[in-house]
């Protein structure tokens, strides 16, 4: 089944290049069905790039999948068009009395700042705080996720010595949960930080459920509220060359960074980048549509009220 986006939308083209199937309003208006609702909230400087990488991770499922796009009022986005925005993202004044299947929080390039410091923490918080009543699922990516374990959990963030940057081996616990269902024993994935939430203060948390982490990397997943909350500490959405894009941009600013780890061939970075974690990418997002927004829903999202 088809991811539904607006008409217009510039990864539309790419997307269908690519043979994933996707409609604009227009056509979904035909369907007669209930589609899952998804919000997503793009706090990534390169927007455009981050709606092309999430719309593939979403589209690996037989399940209808609408989108809308959200961006905070309280931060003027410098790397992304007004008229971009303006057409395809709402505010969260314009969203708030809805209600959602699931939700996307994405990382954000301001990891070295304390949250209070970042010009749209309140925002983000109100945002969170709504997100208890209004969405069924929540899942926080990368600086989300440490942001949203700060503020639901209050575990607190560290400066980590250098970055972690490249692909890390995973191991998975818990493995008879749906939301790692067809995971490996061992997989890699994607991670570019500066800090992170120790893991002892994680296995501290009652709340959470600790679902794969890495010996080198830390904290991959967790999960609370039964799936309500779903934290990612990596990207499993980076495609190919994301990593290769941060490791030149870095590399030519003149910025002190180390070659991403167990990403190119014989860590050449003239040779092409290896693309090892799309498949346990997938699945993780898969998983999470399946087992904890379509199969737990209610069909009637406003006639149902959702519990803290």
């Amino acid at each position: 089944m088809p991811i539904k986006i607006q008409s217009g939308l510039p990864v539309k083209e790419i997307l269908e290049k690519e043979n994933i199937f996707v409609m604009d309003e227009n056509r979904a208006m035909h369907q007669d069905i209930r589609p899952i609702q998804i919000l997503i909230l793009n706090l990534m400087p390169l927007k455009e790039e981050t709606e092309l990488q999430l719309l593939r991770s979403l589209s690996n499922t037989p399940l209808q999948v609408d989108v809308t796009f959200m961006a905070v009022k309280s931060h003027e986005a410098k790397n992304t068009s007004k008229s971009h925005l303006n057409k395809f993202y709402l505010s969260f004044e314009e969203l708030k009395d809805q209600k959602y299947d699931g939700m996307i929080i994405t990382g954000a390039p301001v990891e070295q700042i304390e949250f209070e410091e970042v010009d749209y923490w309140e925002e983000l918080t109100q945002i969170m705080e709504w997100t208890k009543k209004n969405v069924h699922s929540t899942i926080y990516l990368c600086w989300g996720a440490q942001a949203g374990l700060y503020y639901h959990y209050g575990l607190q963030k560290r400066p980590l010595p250098k970055k972690m940057f490249g692909l890390f081996w995973h191991k998975v616990y818990n493995r008879k949960i749906p939301l790692v269902r067809g995971f490996d024993d061992r997989f890699l994935a994607p991670h570019s930080r500066h800090t992170e939430v120790p893991m002892e203060e994680i296995r501290k948390c009652k709340e959470l459920t600790v679902l794969a982490e890495s010996e080198e990397a830390g904290l991959f997943l967790a999960m609370a509220k039964e799936g309500r909350q779903i934290f990612v500490m990596g990207h499993p959405e980076y495609d190919r060359i994301t990593l290769d894009g941060e490791y030149r941009r870095d590399t030519e600013k003149g910025l002190e960074i180390e070659i991403p780890k167990n990403y190119y061939q014989e860590d050449d970075p003239s040779n092409k980048p290896l693309l090892m974690w799309r498949a346990h990418a997938n699945n993780l997002y898969s998983n999470w549509l399946n087992y904890y927004v379509y199969q737990t829903t209610p069909y009637d999202l406003y006639g149902t009220p959702f519990n803290d």
